[in-house]
């Protein structure tokens, strides 16, 4: 009975029409174009690490032969929310929002315009040292997240899935 079920189960999942996104793996079609996409270069600091990332997770960097290219806009915001009773900040929030853009080479065609953004909170101690540090590390975090969001966009439409 629990076989009969199982394989019921997995002829209805097979139908519905859900396939994995990296299927083939390295040689797949979304990882293939992928490793296709020329990542311009990012202003700022926060760009520098965007960049880096993105670079990291898309598995090349071809330069003037890929088929795309993706252009990234950033926002980088750092402000102060909670005050403590002295008036001084005791808690910060860091924002890092991109837009970005795929673009057919070959056409110039802007094959996707999405954003991407993640936040992170941060505690603002006695010790500048330390805040300056947390704050570092919430930018090499957040350039990670959102890189991951971006990598993840471009690979849905790599797809062909139009729905974002």
């Amino acid at each position: 009975m629990k076989r009969l079920s199982v394989l019921f189960g997995a002829l209805l999942l097979s139908g519905c029409g859900l396939t994995p996104m990296y299927a083939g793996g390295g040689s797949g079609s979304v990882a293939r174009g992928l490793a296709d996409v020329q990542v311009a270069a990012i202003e700022g600091r926060a760009g520098w690490l965007v960049r880096n990332a993105l670079v990291d997770k898309l598995g090349s960097d071809k330069g003037a032969t890929s088929r795309y290219r993706l252009d990234v806009r950033l926002d980088d915001k750092l402000e102060g929310f909670a005050l403590l009773s002295d008036d001084t900040i005791g808690r910060e929030r860091r924002t890092l929002r991109a837009r970005y853009q795929l673009v057919d080479t070959s056409t110039g065609e802007v094959v996707l315009d999405a954003t991407a953004a993640s936040d992170a909170g941060i505690d603002v101690v006695s010790s500048d040292y330390a805040t300056i540090a947390a704050e570092q590390t919430a930018l090499e975090n957040l350039s990670k997240d959102v890189a991951t969001r971006i990598v993840t966009g471009v690979a849905l439409r790599l797809r062909g899935d139009t729905r974002q």
